[in-house]
């Protein structure tokens, strides 16, 4: 297990960034299509798929959302950040197999540990496929957690 300090308020300034790496598998678009109850046959079904504008299986929009979400929580501010809103764009089909970058950039400290950060996702070849803005609630003090284990989970 992994131990993560967050970064308080007061240790945030403009400028500061952190970034998130994941390649999107099979495995995340099944979860992703079963916990969301999104089962739209362009992310599941090669032969729909490729009869659509992309050719081919994509994964979901909201998965990059979720992405943004692991690298608030995870990475900047960390542990015990409140999320209050999220403004996203999605500018490009993320394909399976994509490796996608997140990229965290504090624009704003606003009054009462309010935060407004950039959230911008980019694939392997440093093609941005989301723009968007979240603001959040930092931490008032700094924390180290033990990061629990992911959860194993089968698909069938």
């Amino acid at each position: 297990m992994s131990q993560v300090t967050n970064i308080p308020y007061d240790a945030l300034s403009v400028g500061q960034q952190a970034s998130f790496e994941k390649q999107v598998g099979e495995r995340d678009v099944q979860l992703f299509a079963a916990v969301s109850g999104d089962n739209n046959p362009v992310h599941l079904d090669a032969a729909f798929a490729a009869e659509t504008m992309f050719k081919e299986r994509i994964a979901h929009g909201m998965f990059t959302g979720a992405l943004i979400s692991a690298a608030i929580a995870c990475n900047l501010p960390g542990p015990g950040t409140i999320y209050l809103g999220q403004q996203l764009k999605f500018t490009r089909p993320v394909k399976l197999g994509d490796t996608l970058t997140v990229k965290l950039e504090v624009l704003e400290k606003l009054p009462k540990n309010r935060v407004r950060i950039a959230t911008r996702v980019f694939n392997q070849d440093g093609k941005q496929v989301v723009d968007g803005e979240a603001e959040v609630l930092a931490p008032s003090a700094e924390q180290t957690v033990t990061m629990p284990p992911m959860p194993q989970v089968t698909v069938n």
